[in-house]
Order: structure tokens, then C-alpha cells, then sequence
């Protein structure tokens, strides 16, 4: 038990875990919970949804913060204020009380999000990291398996409340917050980072890439489980067996999406990312049948994996003491268009859900088009096709 205490891999998986255990039940009670007890309409989900993005976009305060406290104490805290805010959302079941809850869960959650991305750039070697990340994403997947699970029995079999469920998985990420901090070893940096924004113009590409990456994680998060709820009617104890579906069938697609970035590299799997994204969307715009909906919807999950190979790229391009700096304003950039695009197109959502679909279906196209700048085998020196 010692030695747990002692690894640096150890602690990134039970952060990992511990996030999405509350982070999980959240989203996947959201849909439902807003719509039978505060009876929000499209444009109400879609501020909320923005609320929820502002402490994304102001991720890049991470480096600020790290100048005060440790990236390792701060992801703690991080961790116990998404606890809080994921256990407060049941008792307020109004819109001011939603907002409020959301902003608190999301700080906590985006902090830690950044956070252990640095962390995991850092402590992982480049040739172990898309494994390794493979791992740590099906870990999660894993976790979502059980949190599904869990709040299917509780709410199909035992009728528990909203608001107990979120307090039970809230609670837990709260307290685990506490006791890694009290158990686990300080680890030192490998490489001192630099506590100042970096923004560097060989980073170009990734930067647009996460730009879009972040304007279509909102449209599959927001609109994608919304279109199923509202236009074909899905109930809660179906979009939880959906989401156990999309987390046993994660399970094995991550770790293999690790190998597969290992063998073939981050440009052919961004590559292939991005074509199924444009059909996906597409497809979206354009389905009535909620069966084609439900494998939409599965497919849509299962490339989010392939988000690693945007990160692999990252790490094989950046100065090692550029990862905490550079993450935060990653992080800050994925979250630009999450800030007003949630409320733009839940404007545009009362008046046609397939615009939405298709302005995804453009990004996807864009993101498509820049992947073939990224090198074969990047590095520093060779951030993209186009140096010379």
C-alpha cells in the first residue's frame, strides 16, 4: 500500500478515476434532471452549458495560481470543489440554483482537468504516454460503467431522489479529494515550469485544433444527449443504459487507440478522428429514427478517444517546461467557443436542430482539412508540414 503512495501513475489514475466518478453521474443525470424538475427549455440548457465553460476559458489562471500553490496541492483542492458543487445541484432544482451549483463543480472540474493533463505530460515519457493515456481513458470509461450502473439501481429499483444521488457521488469525489492529500507523497518537478502564459507561434496548430475540438466536444455534450431527450423522447433509465453501453464498448477502444497512435502516429489517427466526425454530424442533422440516433451517439462517444493523439502531438512538440503553462492555455482555448457557442446555438436549436448538426459537420471538415499539417513524427524544430 506503501508504494501507491509513493507512484506518480498511481495518483494520476485514482485523480482520473475520482473525477469522473462525480463528474459522470452530473452529466449523465443533467439532460433529465433540468427538463422534469426546473423544466428548462433549449436556450435555458444552453446557458447553463455556457455558465458551466467560463471557468474553462479562464483555465489559463492555473498559472497564476501555481505561483502560489503546487500543481499536485492545487489539483487537490480542485478535486474537493467539484465534489461540492456535483453534491449541492440536487437541493437546488431552480435556474439561479443550477447556474450557481454549475459554476462551483465546473471550476473545480476544469482546474482539475488542466491539472492533470500537465501533470500526466510531465510524469509520462513520450514513448509510454499514449499508452499510458490509453489506460488512464479506459480507466474512466470503467468508472462511468459503475456510476451508470449505480444510478440505475438507485433510481429504477430503489426510486432514489435527484438530489441524493448527486449528494452520493459528489461526496465521494470530495472525500477522496482529502484523503490523497493527506496520504500521498509531494512529488518535485522534473523540470522547473514556467509560472508566466506561454503562447508560441510553433504551437499554431495545436492551438486551432483544440479551438475546434472544444466547439465540437459542446455540440456532442450539449446537443447530441439533448436531441435524444427532447425529439425522440429518451427517459432517464435509457440514457443511462446508453452511456453503460458507451463506457463497456470504451473500455476496449481507448487502450487500443494507444497502440494505434503508438504504431501509426497522431496525424492518421486525427486523420480518421475527423472524417467520422463530419458523417457523424451529418448524420445527426438528419436522423429520425432514434435507434440510428442511439449508434450516432456511440460512435460520437467512441471518438472522443482519439482525442489522445492531440495531446501525444503536444507533448512530442513542446519544451518540457512549457507543459503547465502551455495546458493551462490550452485549456483556455478548447473553452473559447464553449463560452458563447452553447448559447448561440441553443438560440438557433427553437428554430432548427439540423443547423446545429451541420455548423459541426463544418468544423469537423476544418479540422480534417489542418490534421495534414502535422508531421509524420513530430518533435521540436517540427511542429508542422509546413517549416522548412
Amino acid at each position: 500500500m506503501n508504494k501507491i503512495f509513493k507512484s506518480r501513475e498511481a495518483l494520476l489514475y485514482i485523480m482520473t478515476i475520482s473525477m469522473v466518478f462525480s463528474f459522470s453521474a452530473w452529466m449523465s443525470l443533467l439532460n433529465n434532471f433540468v427538463i422534469e424538475a426546473a423544466s428548462f427549455d433549449g436556450s435555458q440548457i444552453g446557458i447553463l452549458q455556457s455558465l458551466r465553460e467560463i471557468p474553462g476559458f479562464l483555465a489559463f489562471t492555473v498559472v497564476i495560481a501555481i505561483m502560489f500553490i503546487a500543481q499536485q496541492r492545487l489539483a487537490y483542492i480542485s478535486m474537493i470543489l467539484l465534489g461540492l458543487g456535483v453534491l449541492l445541484t440536487g437541493f437546488f432544482p431552480n435556474a439561479l440554483g443550477l447556474y450557481i451549483t454549475t459554476v462551483i463543480m465546473s471550476v473545480g472540474f476544469h482546474y482539475l482537468e488542466t491539472l492533470n493533463q500537465s501533470l500526466s505530460l510531465q510524469w509520462l515519457s513520450k514513448e509510454k504516454a499514449p499508452i499510458i493515456l490509453g489506460k488512464i481513458t479506459a480507466a474512466k470509461s470503467f468508472t462511468s460503467l459503475i456510476v451508470f450502473v449505480l444510478i440505475y439501481i438507485m433510481m429504477k429499483y430503489y426510486s432514489v431522489e435527484y438530489k441524493y444521488v448527486y449528494l452520493f457521488f459528489g461526496g465521494i469525489t470530495f472525500v477522496i479529494g482529502i484523503l490523497i492529500w493527506i496520504f500521498f507523497e509531494h512529488f518535485k518537478d522534473d523540470v522547473v515550469q514556467e509560472k508566466k502564459i506561454v503562447l508560441k507561434k510553433e504551437y499554431w496548430l495545436f492551438y486551432i485544433l483544440t479551438l475546434f475540438a472544444g466547439a465540437r466536444r459542446q455540440i456532442f455534450i450539449v446537443f447530441a444527449a439533448f436531441l435524444l431527450v427532447e425529439k425522440f423522447g429518451v427517459d432517464i433509465h435509457n440514457m443511462v443504459a446508453l452511456m453503460f453501453v458507451n463506457a463497456i464498448l470504451n473500455m476496449y477502444f481507448a487502450p487500443a487507440i494507444g497502440r494505434f497512435i503508438s504504431k501509426f502516429g497522431e496525424r492518421t489517427t486525427l486523420n480518421i478522428e475527423y472524417l467520422g466526425l463530419i458523417i457523424i454530424f451529418i448524420s445527426y442533422a438528419f436522423v429520425n429514427n432514434e435507434y440510428i440516433a442511439f449508434i450516432l451517439y456511440i460512435i460520437d462517444h467512441l471518438l472522443f478517444s482519439m482525442a489522445i493523439a492531440l495531446k501525444t502531438y503536444f507533448q512530442k512538440i513542446a519544451d518540457p517546461k512549457d507543459i503547465a503553462s502551455a495546458s493551462a492555455v490550452s485549456f483556455t482555448i478548447n473553452h473559447i467557443a464553449a463560452v458563447f457557442l452553447p448559447f448561440v446555438l441553443g438560440m438557433l436549436w427553437l428554430y432548427s436542430n439540423s443547423l446545429v448538426f451541420i455548423i459541426g459537420a463544418s468544423i469537423a471538415v476544418l479540422s480534417f482539412l489542418l490534421s495534414f499539417l502535422v508531421p509524420r513524427n513530430p518533435k521540436q524544430g517540427f511542429e508542422t508540414t509546413l517549416k522548412t
